[in-house]
Formats: structure tokens, sequence, C-alpha cells
């Protein structure tokens, strides 16, 4: 039962292609070395020699997920452009905006969207300290955002979300513009700060 090639399997990238295939099947809760392990076909130990632990490996699976979000563009930096991608980018993976949040939260991932977030933030009219803030409210609304959505749609997957709950995922389907709305409104806050200042 060996579904990844054997030169895949020794290296760093194979052992996240497999971490994200994991995640893929099972999602964050069955996200554990022995799944990934034994999708490569090695022992449990193998893997400890490219990630000192399970977290770092999770933090490598964060940045597999919002790599495409963290490209550069030649497009002059716009927040809720940036935003949008990065929320994008988390609901294209199961479980995607609690894995990061969890890296995030443990200081092992660097979020490049935040930096394009701030430089945006910067080049708008704010100062560094606003700037800043500014980025950090943006990545907390995408994600917790995204985390709800994502958990609402579980829940609907396995028959245990109440329809009459804000934000159900029937609702969520409703409502297309709910996240749009609240980025509208987080970078209208922005907006009125620099224009304050």
């Amino acid at each position: 039962m060996n579904a990844v090639p054997a030169s895949a399997r020794n290296d760093r990238t194979g052992v996240v292609d497999a971490a994200m295939r994991v995640l893929a099947e099972n999602g964050l809760p069955g996200l554990s070395m022995r799944r990934i392990a034994d999708l490569l076909d090695v022992q449990v130990s193998a893997l400890y020699w490219h990630f000192p632990n399970k977290q770092t490996l999770l933090a490598a699976v964060s940045e597999r997920i919002v790599a495409l979000a963290d490209e550069t563009s030649d497009a002059a930096p716009d927040l809720a452009a940036i935003a949008t991608t990065l929320h994008e980018r988390l609901l294209a993976y199961r479980d995607g905006a609690e894995l990061v949040s969890s890296s995030l939260a443990l200081g092992l991932l660097e979020l490049p969207s935040r930096e394009r977030l701030e430089a945006a933030a910067l080049a708008a009219g704010l100062d560094a300290t606003a700037a800043g803030i500014a980025a950090d409210t943006l990545v907390h609304y995408v994600i917790g955002y995204t985390f709800h959505e994502q958990q609402r749609m579980h829940a609907a997957v396995v028959g245990a979300a109440d329809a009459s709950v804000d934000l159900a995922p029937n609702r969520v389907a409703d409502r297309v513009d709910g996240f749009d709305a609240g980025l509208a409104m987080v970078v209208a806050g922005v907006q009125a700060v620099v224009a304050a200042t």
C-alpha cells in the first residue's frame, strides 16, 4: 500500500505533501504522525529526522496553505484584496484556518500576508504602529471568520448544524456578502483613521 514514490518519502517536501493529503482526507483531528508515516510507508521516528516535533510539521503545512496567498503582485497593495486572497486560500483546505491560527499563536509561522497588509496600511498613510494594528486586525478577522465558516460547514456535513443558529451553513450561503461586508467595515475603519491623521 505504498501510495507515495520512494524518492519523495525521505525529504521534507515529501513529508509535507503526505501531511497535506492526510489533512484533506481526515481533517486536523486526524492529522497524526502515525497516519503520515503510514502513508509514506516509514516508521514514525523517520518523520522526526525532518521535523523535531508535530507542531513544526503543522507549521510547515500552514506555510504551504498560505503560500499562494503571499505571492507578490505588480498591483498597488490593497488591504481588501490581500485579505480576500488569504480568506480564499484558507477556505481551500479542510480546517485551514484552525491550523494556520494554531501555528501563528505558537509563533511558528510568519505570515507574509500580514507583512503585505502592514505595507498596504503604511502606503495608505498610517504610521508604523497603526499599520501594525491594522494588519493584525485584518489577519484576525480573516482567520476568525474563516474558522467559523469551516466549523459550520463541517457541522452541516455531519448533520450537527442547527439551522436556527446565526451563520449556519445554509444562512452563510444566503449571505454570500457576509465576509466581504465585514471586511469592508474593517477597511473603512482603517481609512477613517488615515483620514483623521
